[in-house]
């Protein structure tokens, strides 16, 4: 397929999610066809911790002043493979600086589980949590999409142990666009359902140094 033709495809299955994406929520990403290599369905499975990395992960919790972490696939009624990664944490020495925050982040659409589709990952540039609510903005620093490289996204996450729930800043406009003008810690609510059984996020709270005069 020429890249002439696939361009009009992508263009066109764009606005078709465009025009839906308030209404039911579910443009994640387009799909890049034969423009993305078929991505492996171990993108967003949920990895087995060891008792030993479930140790030392409790040791850098106690550590931080806010966290997200976790994997888990989104609920579809479709064929649909929906995968949100985040590995995100605020060291204590930066308690009022959540722009100090660190980490990575990955999302992955495939049209079926193994099957085709697009994603992108990248680091994380702001990180807050309020009680077990999260919102942290990344930097896409790679993508089968084009043109979202070097632009910023978000996402916010209810953390409700077997029922979370996870909104991401691109929800009303069909799909990441590579803004550079979202601001950090932006996000829109996390209305998207976990499909249960699928993995699970973790929110450490975040707790703020009121003013004392």
């Amino acid at each position: 397929m020429s890249r002439n033709a696939l361009s009009r495809i992508t263009d066109s299955r764009l606005t078709s999610s465009r025009s839906r994406a308030i209404a039911i929520g579910t443009a994640l990403l387009l799909c890049a066809g034969a423009a993305g290599a078929a991505v492996a369905s171990d993108d967003g499975g949920t990895p087995h911790r060891a008792a030993s990395q479930t140790s030392q992960a409790s040791q850098t919790h106690a550590r931080e002043a806010a966290a997200l972490t976790g994997s888990a696939k989104l609920y579809r009624k479709t064929t649909e493979d929906v995968t949100f990664t985040f590995d995100a944490h605020l060291a204590k020495r930066h308690n009022m600086r959540p722009d100090k925050a660190t980490g990575t982040f990955r999302f992955v659409h495939l049209d079926k589980p193994g099957g085709k589709g697009g994603w992108a990952e990248g680091r994380i540039d702001c990180l807050m949590t309020g009680g077990k609510v999260a919102t942290a903005t990344g930097i896409i620093t790679a993508s089968n999409l084009k043109g979202i490289k070097g632009g910023r996204v978000g996402f916010s996450v209810h953390d409700q142990g077997r029922h979370d729930r996870v909104g991401y800043s691109w929800a009303a406009v069909g799909g990441p666009d590579g803004t550079r003008k979202l601001p950090k810690c932006t996000s829109s609510a996390p209305f998207e359902k976990v499909r249960n059984g699928t993995g699970d996020f973790d929110v450490k709270p975040w707790h703020v140094t009121y003013p004392t005069n």
